[in-house]
């Protein structure tokens, strides 16, 4: 693959820096505890990392809301320690990519403490603000995704101002053409800095309607989203007007021209619309972005036909553009739990979802611990942190559960990832599952996980070939990807129990890959449960 062009097919490992090693016993996980643990990354097999944010911020939503987006918040140290952490990736052959989180700031930036001071200052317009409806009640029905209306009321300036997530997230204007400068210089200031490129959190909701529309109400028998529940209100409308406006496709345009000033940069963009697989195609042409990914695979469904639906839903869309796969991440539950059969996990199911999303058309994200198999966590409500969970307990739980510390030592204290009580407990569940118990064994998932990764890189039909669905019966999942007469059979198993797979008018020349238990017998490929087989076809 092109160097250029690096991020196609390519594996990007997900750091939530508050969980993955604290270096400095304050119980929080920083840049030099991901220094420490770059060898680890490196050696699984992956292409490139993607940082959660480490920016400076009051930390209402844990680095989601930036107070300055050029300095790294003391918690995670510094810049010093960011350019060392850029440096030792790029010796061990890993790229960098960053999150960027340009629809929205903290109510902490110095940009948003000018803007509500008054109506006429030079920042007065640099966020959405609007005034009351006769009554004082706020401009339109618009909701927070976090729960209850997205507007708060600014007694400085008499006015409401938007957010579509927490209240302390004030949604910047770029309707105004200064913020537009603003974010791009703000993401130049890292590319200067030498990173690889960007995760862009929330990039369809940077514009808003002009015209304030209210958002129709959706049916209740539609009231479904990807990453929020059907009991959220939020649910209950279509959200045609708070984002995904066409006016975006100009400013990622802008975005794009900006990143092709420094050949390599790649963009990978976060998408949750009310059709997140068109808005993908869409954002994905030729001079937008690189990559985008949706929570289209984030969701519980998980049987062949929705997998294969939601593939093939894309595929017809995408054209030239690119896909982003993942199974999890720090805003859903781990899909080792989300996903298991009769809400059982199992280490040889978690090694076939690695190998799945590594076999199916595109790039993809791993999320951290998902190489170890590990389960949701069961945090109590007085442990909680995530104030969305908090919000909506006891129907919803939260984001907790899934950014739990990395459980790197099983007798270690805090399972190695710190010497003090961590921010988040480290669960008793995820200890035996830790990194120096699957190190040592060959069987675990992170044998099996490493061991696809790296025979992966080898097979240039996985990184960059087309992908064609074969006609199987659940709970069987099968399709072939093939590149320059190359040809792979890749057939899963996504259920318990054992199955069997008819290969009558298929040549094969044989299992390229396979756990312990697969046989082909005859014209039969027999699956163990949560089996599978790639096999080289004519």
């Amino acid at each position: 693959m092109n160097n250029m062009e690096w991020w196609r097919g390519a594996v990007i490992y997900q750091i939530y820096p508050r969980s993955f090693a604290d270096s400095n016993a304050d119980g929080i996980g920083d840049l030099p505890g991901i220094i420490d643990k770059l060898d680890y990354i490196a050696d699984l097999g992956v292409d490139a990392i993607w940082i959660s944010p480490f920016f400076k911020s009051p930390m209402a939503d844990f680095g989601y809301d930036i107070s300055d987006y050029r300095d790294v918040d003391p918690m995670f140290g510094n810049l010093d320690d960011f350019d060392r952490l850029l440096a030792k990736a790029h010796r061990l052959g890993l790229k960098v990519m960053i999150d960027q989180v340009l629809s929205h700031t903290s109510d902490q930036h110095a940009w948003f403490l000018e803007s509500r001071e008054s109506r006429d200052n030079p920042k007065a317009d640099w966020y959405v603000w609007a005034d009351p409806r006769p009554d004082g009640t706020p401009p339109n029905n618009w909701l927070s995704i976090f729960g209850g209306c997205a507007w708060q009321w600014e007694p400085r300036r008499g006015q409401y101002y938007l957010h579509n997530f927490l209240t302390s997230q004030p949604d910047l204007n770029f309707h105004n053409p200064e913020v537009q400068l603003a974010a791009l210089d703000n993401v130049e200031f890292w590319l200067k800095r030498g990173v690889d490129g960007f995760r862009l959190d929330a990039i369809n909701f940077c514009f808003h309607d002009k015209l304030l529309r209210d958002n129709p109400p959706k049916p209740e028998a539609e009231r479904s989203g990807r990453g929020f529940s059907n009991d959220n209100p939020y649910a209950f409308q279509y959200h045609w007007y708070n984002n995904t406006q066409p006016e975006n496709l100009a400013f990622i345009d802008d975005l794009r021209a900006l990143l092709d000033k420094y050949p390599g940069a790649a963009a990978l963009g976060e998408i949750s619309s009310e059709d997140s697989l068109a808005t993908m195609a869409e954002y994905t042409q030729p001079g937008r972005l690189h990559l985008g990914y949706s929570f289209e695979f984030l969701t519980d469904d998980s049987d062949a036909a929705y997998i294969r639906s939601t593939v093939e839903n894309l595929e017809n869309k995408l054209g030239s553009g690119w896909p982003c796969w993942a199974f999890s991440n720090h805003d859903v539950k781990r899909v080792a739990t989300r996903w298991a059969r009769n809400g059982e996990p199992s280490a040889i199911q978690a090694s076939m979802l690695n190998v799945l999303l590594g076999c199916i058309r595109g790039s993809i994200c791993m999320y951290q611990g998902e190489e170890l198999g590990l389960t949701e966590a069961d945090i109590p409500f007085e442990l909680l942190q995530d104030p969305y969970g908090i919000t909506f307990w006891p129907n919803f739980k939260g984001r907790d559960g899934c950014r739990t510390p990395m459980p790197w030592q099983q007798d270690g204290e805090f399972a190695g990832f710190s010497t003090v009580t961590p921010w988040l407990p480290a669960v008793d569940t995820h200890k035996p599952l830790a990194v120096d118990v699957q190190q040592a064994d060959e069987l675990s998932v992170l044998k099996a996980t490493q061991a696809f990764l790296h025979w992966r890189k080898t097979q240039q039909v996985l990184l960059a070939g087309s992908i064609r669905f074969a006609d199987l019966s659940e709970p069987l999942l099968g399709f072939w990807r093939e590149y320059q007469g190359q040809r792979l059979l890749c057939v899963f198993n996504l259920s318990g129990e054992a199955q069997s797979v008819s290969l009558d008018g298929i040549a094969s020349n044989g299992v390229q890959l396979a756990p312990g238990g697969v046989e082909v017998s005859g014209n039969t490929l027999h699956l163990p449960p949560f089996g599978y087989a790639v096999l080289s076809v004519e």
